[in-house]
């Protein structure tokens, strides 16, 4: 219907003017194929690794740098969706070229998460992406580290990682993220062990979810929207 409309009013149109529309509806057109899109939108290599953990039909796979101001607009929305659908989340460090703090950072929230508390662990990385816009530096950084560590009763280490490990860790999932052909952050991929929908636009998230859930048979077509 749209077409026909479209064929009925054009002749009536200057050029310049169907030019116009003809662009209009060729980004409306690419948005929506978009929005939550094939797999095919990043050109992934190695995909092996999008699947959900042992005993999850859907989960959330995403690669974060703590200095990415794109990954803290993320954030919110991402644990949103977890806390929502009562899915995993598969949480890899990856940090962009030219980030002079995110490294360290991700050693920080690695040590929280293996030897004190996992929560704890994702209440830095919440702080840490709230607070960007103050952090500058690495003094700037372990200042923070200092503040967020003595506010929570905890003692930091005066050497974090004195055997490596932390840092293996933190380039391990760097590593598996260059095998994927990963380019950016935050990369969001909801996984199934039928299929994977990668979630360039956050604000689609529960779309893609309520997508995989029908695919695997845990729950009806939904219709969901992220405010």
């Amino acid at each position: 219907m749209l077409a026909k409309v479209l064929r009925l009013r054009l002749p009536a149109m200057s050029r310049v003017s169907s030019a116009a529309l003809f662009l209009a509806l060729t980004v409306v057109s690419s948005r929506a194929q978009t929005s939550v899109p094939p797999n095919e939108v990043s050109h992934f290599r190695d995909t092996s690794m999008l699947v959900p953990p042992p005993g999850a039909k859907v989960a959330i796979i995403e690669w974060e740098d703590l200095e990415c101001p794109a990954c803290a607009h993320a954030f919110p929305f991402v644990h949103m969706a977890i806390d929502h659908y009562h899915i995993p989340l598969v949480r890899y460090d990856f940090q962009i070229p030219g980030h002079i703090w995110s490294h360290e950072a991700s050693i920080y929230a690695r040590y929280l998460q293996d030897k004190v508390s996992p929560d704890l662990a994702t209440q830095y990385r919440r702080e840490v992406f709230a607070s960007q816009f103050k952090i500058a530096s690495k003094d700037d950084l372990n200042r923070f580290t200092q503040e967020f560590f003595t506010k929570a009763g905890k003692q930091l280490p005066f050497v974090i990682d004195p055997t490596g490990q932390l840092e293996k860790e933190v380039d391990a999932d760097k590593d598996l993220g260059l095998k994927l052909g990963l380019n950016e952050t935050p990369t969001i991929v909801v996984v199934t062990a039928k299929g994977w929908i990668q979630v360039k636009d956050v604000s689609d998230l529960y779309q893609a979810i309520d997508q995989a859930e029908a695919a695997v048979g845990s729950a009806p077509v939904a219709h969901h929207t992220t405010k």
